[in-house]
């Protein structure tokens, strides 16, 4: 299993970013797939999530910035940043999770990308 982050970088306030997360080695389509972030010394928090069908989640901090979308045949899931802010600076982590959970996107994660650095400056 294998899920391959990239896109991340350094951007201006105000910019945007594209990660993208290229999964291998599980059956993509099953899976929901979300997108993590984390900062230094503090817990990881989701950002959005995308099933199958495209139905989509997103965190309160990211609605109508961030668009979270997937490629079924590509087996690859995106992160557009539009309207980035210095606040979104993290490492975001791109996760695959097939079991139930509280809701469709509160579930355990059973593979997680190796992260890609997003740095937005003022």
């Amino acid at each position: 299993v294998q899920l391959q982050a990239s896109g991340g970088g350094l951007v201006q306030a105000g910019g945007s970013l594209r990660l993208s997360c290229a999964a291998s080695g599980f059956p993509f389509n099953w899976y929901v797939m979300a997108w993590f972030r984390q900062v230094p010394g503090k817990e990881r928090h989701i950002v959005g999530a995308i099933k199958s069908n495209s139905e989509t989640f997103y965190a309160t901090s990211v609605k109508g910035r961030f668009t979270i979308s997937r490629d079924n045949a590509a087996s690859t899931v995106y992160l557009q940043m539009n309207h980035l802010s210095p606040e979104d600076t993290a490492v975001y982590y791109c996760a695959a999770g097939g079991r139930y959970g509280s809701s469709w996107y509160e579930l355990p994660y059973d593979y997680w990308g190796q992260g890609t650095q997003v740095t937005v400056s003022s």
